[in-house]
């Protein structure tokens, strides 16, 4: 076991426990953010640089702090370490830095996203963002491509976390999509433009931090705060049928995997769950989902709330 203390606050966590997952143990604000890291998916991490903190203590047996800044989700804490995440000026600052990157090509198009509330790129952008951006050249284009009947991919909004890419190759074994070319040409694109088809490809929507990957089926039929989330099973012979149906009165919108709090999934489902079984009838409810609105929406930092749960569309 190893003792860490980050913001003030100390724990005992099992040897080679990363920061972030220390912090995660503590909870509340301290916690550092993460757009790539993924627990259940092995590989995943130290690539948006989002989770960035200061080891002001390395050790008790070097107590040194460690010079440069330190990717949480991949730093693995030792008896003794210090870490500074919201009270490090200097960790606040490459943050804001880090976000302003992120934001150099994915557009600020919140108002049209299907990810919005849900968008951890959304909080970040409000936490730490900058009201103007910097950058002078033209954003990133992308020729549109289709990959199929369930899953919309928008390039624009892809910060190239990787977890989709993850997902396919960990959950549903068979990937036919991946990261071409290189450099600020990379993008996510499937092999010849083929559709993406398998039992479990519905689960790169849930993973994907940002709006790049949505559901089809729900697209532009409703705001999730609109919606009303329901704990439901059915049995099934591919998944665990375990799910939350997002509703508008007794109308389906669209039916996800259960998220914990840091919006990460342990019990991924098949395409069958999530894209065709949308009647309660198909479903044994078992009750309200209790949802962490950490959210700028829920905040009311963003828009304004509606009270009735009725569609965007018809509100216009």
């Amino acid at each position: 076991m190893a003792k860490v203390t980050i913001d003030g606050h100390t724990i005992e966590v099992p040897d080679g426990t990363t920061i972030l997952n220390a912090a995660r143990m503590i909870g509340g604000d301290i916690v550092p953010p993460a757009m790539c890291y993924y627990s259940p998916l092995k590989g995943s991490g130290g690539k948006c640089r989002t989770c960035l903190v200061e080891v002001s203590k390395g050790s008790e047996k070097d107590p040194r702090p460690m010079p440069k800044l330190v990717a949480s989700c991949s730093t693995p804490v030792m008896d003794g370490m210090e870490v500074k995440n919201t009270t490090s000026p200097r960790t606040l600052e490459a943050r804001k830095g880090v976000v302003e990157f992120l934001l150099i090509n994915h557009p600020l198009d919140c108002p049209v996203c299907d990810q919005a509330g849900e968008c951890h790129l959304q909080d970040l952008a409000f936490d730490h963002g900058a009201a103007k951006t910097r950058y002078e050249f033209d954003r990133r284009t992308f020729e549109k491509i289709d990959i199929g009947p369930y899953i919309k991919l928008h390039m624009t909004r892809c910060i190239l976390c990787y977890r989709c890419v993850y997902t396919a190759d960990q959950i549903t074994g068979i990937r036919m999509h991946g990261v071409m070319k290189r450099g600020d040409a990379a993008e996510i694109s499937t092999y010849i433009e083929q559709a993406i088809d398998n039992d479990f490809s519905g689960n790169v929507i849930d993973v994907c931090p940002v709006g790049a990957l949505t559901d089809r089926t729900f697209r532009f039929k409703s705001r999730v705060w609109y919606t009303k989330p329901l704990d439901a099973h059915r049995e099934c012979d591919k998944c665990c049928g375990k799910a939350v149906l997002w509703n508008v009165g007794d109308e389906i919108y669209r039916v996800t995997a259960r998220k914990d709090q840091y919006g990460e999934v342990s019990e991924f489902i098949c395409n069958t769950c999530r894209f065709e079984k949308k009647s309660m009838s198909d479903w044994t409810v078992e009750g309200p989902r209790k949802i962490d609105r950490h959210s700028v929406i829920s905040a009311n930092k963003y828009f304004e709330p509606i009270p009735e749960h009725t569609p965007l569309l018809n509100k216009a």
